[in-house]
């Protein structure tokens, strides 16, 4: 990923907003990672039930103009936008369009070329589908075209069987999950999500020039390390694995580095407006951290999917090892569920579900604790699911409810 790696030391916290005194000790860790330098710019907010108890936001926007980060500043949310692309698609199924665990070729004839006929949707959604890369390099631009993109996975032979193991499709996951809601509603997935749940929410999947303009920019991290970090949560006491990871992050011909680095994002790495426009559905979402927890908010509440159909989404369908991150992980219908790629809070391991970004946001609901947060930060770690940043702001929120 390339962004810019320089971060001032005199920038300035600032921490702005709204805090429930309830919710008190979400604020004073959002402060203390600003304290401790863990932040260039960043904002958090958490609803309990329909109340919005957290709002906060602070520090700059923009490394290189010193842009400060304001109240409506949106942030590039990275693997955070699968969660919205999975809600999408699961609209339509709720709506009688496809069955969930009927073949895709019922709807996409072309998918079943290279031994995938026996895929059904639920593969696709659940990183099961035995396509975590393209085959071949793709540039930015080329993954503008969601169509193409969509037809080269389905003329594509699957790294595994589909459905006989899983495995991150940290990109790919978009165009495939992504044409269930291209071909059976005509509308991309940005448009789709616009239309049918997101009117009054500040977030894009493909932003528009005037957002990408006011949008904050992500920078890397100095402290940055191939191994993970020393702040990151760690996947294992095992000094071995952690050696693979870094290994395996680093090797080009690796599925870990295949799946997250093709296509690339090109000049300008993430804030590359040609990525912003284009609004992959695996990984383009623009959106302020309240908006983003008011999805979060309307999901757990059904007005987005009905409450089945929300609990059968993120019933864990696959979980142990994954086949590209090395570490385990569980998915339920495009929902990540408690694991060593999605770590929550023990008052939360039973019922939360969501999705983190690679640079170190996340989003989360419980419908059990009637709880919704967002993170989105533009300071990257190179944690692949997170840091303690989000963890720790989580944390403090299921504290604050108890």
């Amino acid at each position: 990923m390339t962004v810019p790696s320089d971060v001032p030391s005199d920038a300035p916290s600032h921490v702005q907003g709204h805090c429930d005194p309830a919710f008190a000790g979400v604020r004073e860790v959002f402060e203390r990672n600003f304290a401790e330098e863990r932040e260039l710019g960043a904002a958090v907010a958490v609803y309990a039930g329909d109340r919005k108890v957290v709002d906060l936001w602070g520090g700059i926007a923009d490394r290189r103009t010193g842009r400060p980060w304001l109240a409506d500043t949106p942030c590039f949310g990275f693997s955070c936008t699968k969660a919205v692309t999975a809600a999408a698609a699961l609209l339509l199924a709720e709506r009688g369009a496809y069955e969930v665990d009927g073949p895709v070729t019922g709807w996409w004839p072309e998918f079943g070329a290279a031994g995938k006929e026996g895929t059904t949707a639920a593969h696709l959604l659940s990183h099961q589908a035995g396509l975590p890369a393209f085959a071949r390099p793709v540039s930015a631009e080329e993954a503008a075209d969601a169509p193409a993109r969509a037809a080269e996975l389905a003329a594509q032979e699957p790294e595994w069987t589909p459905g006989e193991g899983h495995g991150y499709h940290a990109l790919t996951y978009g165009w495939l999950a992504g044409e269930i809601v291209r071909r059976l509603s005509g509308r991309t997935v940005g448009a789709f999500v616009r239309d049918e749940f997101a009117r009054g929410l500040d977030l894009w999947i493909g932003a528009p020039d005037d957002v990408i303009e006011r949008a904050a920019k992500m920078s890397a991290s100095r402290r940055a390390t191939s191994g993970g970090g020393t702040d990151a949560p760690r996947p294992a006491d095992d000094a071995s694995l952690l050696d693979r990871l870094a290994s395996a992050y680093t090797d080009p011909q690796s599925r870990l580095n295949r799946a997250l680095n093709n296509p690339h994002p090109g000049k300008g790495g993430y804030n590359n407006p040609v990525v912003l426009r284009a609004g992959w559905p695996g990984a383009g979402m623009i959106a302020t951290a309240r908006s983003f927890a008011g999805f979060y908010r309307d999901l757990v509440a059904g007005r987005i999917l009905r409450p089945d159909t929300l609990r059968e989404a993120i019933r864990p369908r696959v979980s142990g090892p994954d086949r590209t991150m090395l570490i385990d992980s569980a998915f339920g219908l495009g929902f990540m569920r408690p694991a060593q790629t999605f770590f929550v809070p023990a008052a939360g391991r039973g019922t939360a579900f969501g999705h983190t970004g690679a640079g170190g946001s996340i989003g989360l609901g419980d419908p059990d604790a009637g709880l919704a947060v967002a993170y989105l930060p533009n300071l990257m770690g190179d944690h692949l699911s997170g840091d303690l940043r989000a963890y720790r702001l989580v944390e403090a929120a299921y504290a604050a409810l108890s």
